[in-house]
């Protein structure tokens, strides 16, 4: 079973100074843990926050790129306790000793990557971007970024930008804007994947409309089980599925359940998350990272969603779209808590585990795992 996760923020915490040769004390996400996860392949997502302005935007997606090509070169060194420069979450100025397993990592663009990789023993690596706003009015910049191994474009993040409204936008363009368009049939013609995690359902119906090709749901769940705004309908999953598209589960406790929507809002701790802005302005700071540690901690021993939720997702969105139409898109790296159980990526097993439990054909369970999103490579 080929096992292929399509959404990781990993880029964002390569760049808090988290060292992903090394196995990890804290974070969610490094190479020993897809490892030990039976991970084969992950998509990077190089996020960039709505906030950036076209050139800076520009400029925080190649520094992210940069660094996960860095990185990916440097994995696969001899085994052994190496000094890293920080403890593991997402980084810190602590200065620690981490198990640096040798793991043979490389980056792949097209499925007969993934699967020769795969046979050699090898983890591979497929970069996303998370957020069109870099694109900004030049059209040439998507061929430029396939070039650079992009494979997919999330249109947009938490505003509206200059392609579509988000779904935790102001409406600005009634969906899809008239650039927008125009990069959806750009994307097409390059063979670039559109991705709508994020944006308003009118964006969706819209570039269902529009796109010649199938598109993706990188990362979400289900409306019909959390009325969570990220989440799509049963319309939209059966539409996304119509066109030969693929929708990810997250592990997202927010995504999962309502309940848990309401429990994190009786603790408060969304007031703390501050302190997370600090840690990433300044991760090379041991207090800033302490604090933040902190306050993960106590996010964790809230009584989260577990594994049989994301399960309940996955059987949700199979009824509604078949089973074509599902995969896996955890966000780890870009989340501050998970699903009870899934707490890292090397956990990622025991969905695969409980659908077993549950009857599910092997056949079936690889198609999920990973075997749907590689035929859209």
């Amino acid at each position: 079973m080929l096992v292929l996760d399509a959404h990781c923020d990993a880029p964002s915490q390569m760049l808090r100074l988290r060292d992903f040769g090394a196995d990890n004390p804290r974070g969610q996400v490094d190479f020993p843990k897809m490892k030990r996860g039976g991970v084969d392949a992950s998509f990077f997502a190089l996020y960039i926050p709505a906030e950036l302005p076209v050139d800076q935007a520009r400029e925080h997606m190649w520094r992210l790129l940069a660094e996960l090509e860095r990185q990916v070169a440097a994995a696969g060194l001899s085994a052994g306790d190496v000094r890293a420069a920080g403890s593991g979450a997402a980084g810190s100025a602590a200065d620690v000793r981490v198990a640096r397993p040798a793991v043979d990592v490389r980056l792949a663009g097209s499925a007969s990557d993934v699967r020769a990789n795969k046979a050699a023993g090898r983890l591979s690596i497929l970069v996303g971007l998370e957020n069109g706003s870099p694109i900004g009015d030049d059209l040439s910049m998507i061929s430029l970024l396939y070039e650079r191994g992009v494979r997919y474009v999330t249109l947009t993040h938490s505003a509206d930008n200059q392609l579509c409204d988000s779904c935790t936008g102001q409406g600005k363009w009634g969906g899809l804007s008239p650039l927008g368009r125009e990069v959806v049939l750009e994307m097409n013609r390059v063979g670039m994947l559109v991705d709508v995690a994020h944006s308003s359902w009118k964006t969706i119906e819209d570039v269902l409309d529009l796109s010649t090709a199938p598109i993706v749901y990188t990362h979400g769940c289900c409306h019909a089980l959390s009325a969570h705004r990220r989440n799509l309908p049963d319309s939209l999953l059966r539409g996304i599925a119509a066109g030969g598209g693929v929708v990810g589960m997250s592990v997202y406790p927010p995504f999962l359940s309502e309940e848990f929507c309401s429990v994190l809002a009786a603790s408060r701790l969304e007031e703390k998350m501050w302190v997370e802005a600090e840690f990433i302005a300044d991760p090379g700071n041991a207090a800033k990272a302490s604090a933040w540690f902190k306050v993960q901690d106590e996010l964790a021993m809230l009584p989260r969603p577990g594994v049989a939720k994301v399960v309940d997702h996955i059987e949700h969105t199979a009824a509604v779209c078949g089973i074509g139409g599902v995969g896996i898109g955890t966000d780890y790296d870009g989340i501050e808590v998970t699903a009870d159980g899934l707490e890292d990526i090397s956990k990622v097993g025991a969905i695969f585990a409980e659908m077993r439990r549950r009857g599910w054909p092997e056949a079936d369970i690889s198609a999920v795992a990973g075997e749907n999103f590689l035929r859209l490579l």
